[in-house]
């Protein structure tokens, strides 16, 4: 199994970039998101570094060259 770090996508908002990356690596979008479309709760999307939660959500627009982190949220004490 080859691992990558990144990959690069043609997308318009991040469902977009979701459904890419499902195209590119089927089975991805079940890993990303639930069963209604959102992305997971113990998953970060961040665009250029703003969480997409505070930005339009899924609806957050992208442009070339924007990068997009999937980042697993942390917890603890």
């Amino acid at each position: 199994m080859k691992v990558q770090s990144s990959i690069e996508c043609s997308a318009t908002n991040v469902q977009e970039l979701i459904d890419a990356l499902e195209a590119n690596c089927p089975g991805i979008k079940a890993r990303l998101c639930d069963e209604q479309g959102a992305p997971r709760r113990f998953l970060n999307f961040y665009v250029n570094s703003e969480d997409i939660r505070f930005l339009d959500n899924v609806a957050t627009p992208l442009t070339d060259g924007d990068e997009v982190s999937i980042v697993p949220a942390v917890a603890g004490g």
